[in-house]
């Protein structure tokens, strides 16, 4: 294989990634569009991240009104994973202890998942892109209550620079080959 010298890697690298886990709450999910296919996604997504190392790190939108993350994905989360960075802002990287957070990770690329697509994932991968990381939406781990608002969501942060793949896609890039350790939890998982 050669190296490239210029311009922007295409290649996403697990020790270039962190993930980020947005806002997946109990009284918001129930309303989201194909909600238990989008929380399946995120499900196999954190087993697999996890598997892999790399760090995800959890979004609560005003818990008070929205709750907290729903139960089967946060009990899915290691204990490193757990840690709740609470938001009144819709993006992530308004709110200041979890943009030091991100900043601390020091990672080129954000793995986004969650919803709502149009609000909070969108204005998180725009600010991202403001602020030199690459956001990678994973498409099939984030939602809206209309499929109209999703679509129009991936479409704009496609076109601002956003890479988009899928959660099957992203964990095999992630695993690159049959001899790493994770390969059999990966595929596991996507059965």
């Amino acid at each position: 294989m050669t190296t490239k010298t210029f311009g922007v890697p295409y290649r996403i690298l697990r020790d270039d990634v962190q993930a980020l886990m947005i806002d997946v709450q109990e009284k918001l999910l129930p309303h989201i569009a194909d909600y238990e296919s989008i929380s399946n996604k995120i499900a196999v997504l954190i087993q697999g991240l996890q598997a892999l190392n790399v760090p995800i790190m959890l979004n609560e939108q005003y818990k008070k009104g929205l709750g907290e993350t729903v139960g089967s994905l946060y009990g899915l989360l290691n204990e490193a994973n757990r840690t709740s960075f609470e938001k009144r802002s819709f993006s992530v990287c308004d709110n200041p202890p979890a943009w030091s957070n991100i900043v601390q990770n020091n990672r080129r690329i954000a793995l986004l998942f969650g919803i709502e697509a149009h609000v909070c994932v969108l204005q998180t991968a725009l600010d991202l892109l403001d602020n030199g990381i690459q956001p990678v939406i994973v498409a099939d781990a984030i939602g809206s209550r209309n499929p109209y608002d999703k679509k129009q969501a991936i479409r704009r942060m496609r076109r601002a620079g956003a890479a988009v793949t899928t959660t099957e896609a992203i964990l095999f890039e992630l695993l690159r080959t049959a001899d790493d350790p994770a390969f059999k939890t990966i595929s596991s998982l996507v059965k």
